[in-house]
């Protein structure tokens, strides 16, 4: 059962890095964006100032989320102007395997975003991370975090694929949805990076991150074959 769904996903999931690795558009708007924000608050603010570190929480998730909305807006976007919506419809695989190998491509686009656009903030503003458990932490809430924002991403990129405004429809439908997981990591970030608590204390907004991925991974998991055939 899982090879029948995981072969399939894996081939889509290839297939977009494949193109995204031969024309870099999408992935180069979404560093360009990135940097644009970093630039814009290193010149807004001073970084040598510990108070404006605080910022610093709310400046990743900024970087993820509205780069994370370009990669889905062009998520579906070749499917839909060469109608392979419909190909997709009558190929004799699972639907659950396409939304499994599109939630797999844009996770590895916003993952290489913020392996990029992170390091790059934590230099501007001059910040070190302290201690390996924290850092350990902090990648995992990065993780789970990053992870339930495309999950509803995906499924939310693939119902507005059907509607002409696409682009303007997609960031109205998700903000709504991603609103608790945003809450929970931006939480979860500052805990670990500025308040320099440990694990635990971060613990009950990691565990509310983590049972939103899976509601709503599930719940995606089984709709979108209806998604699909609207």
């Amino acid at each position: 059962m899982m090879t029948h769904l995981l072969k399939p996903a894996i081939a889509i999931a290839y297939k977009d890095l494949y193109l995204e690795w031969k024309t870099k558009q999408n992935m180069m708007t979404m560093l360009i964006f990135s940097g644009l924000v970093i630039v814009i608050f290193s010149f807004a603010f001073d970084p040598a100032n510990a108070a404006v570190r605080a910022l610093i929480p709310g400046m990743i998730w900024v970087i993820t989320i509205f780069s994370g909305i370009i990669g889905l807006n062009s998520s579906f976007a070749l499917e839909k102007e060469e109608d392979r919506l419909a190909g997709f419809i009558v190929a004799p695989i699972d639907p659950a395997s396409i939304y499994l190998g599109k939630v797999i491509a844009n996770f590895i686009f916003v993952l290489i975003t913020q392996l990029i656009a992170i390091p790059i903030l934590f230099i501007l503003f001059d910040f070190h991370l302290i201690g390996y458990r924290n850092i350990a932490a902090f990648i995992l809430v990065l993780f789970l975090g990053t992870f339930g924002f495309i999950v509803v991403g995906t499924m939310l990129a693939a119902v507005s694929s059907h509607i002409k405004s696409s682009e303007t429809l997609l960031p109205v439908l998700l903000f709504p949805l991603v609103t608790p997981v945003v809450i929970g990591a931006v939480q979860a970030t500052r805990i670990l990076l500025i308040e320099h608590e440990t694990f635990r204390e971060a613990l009950s907004w990691i565990q509310l991150i983590t049972v939103y991925d899976v509601l709503f991974f599930v719940i995606s998991f089984i709709l979108f074959e209806y998604v699909l055939e609207v």
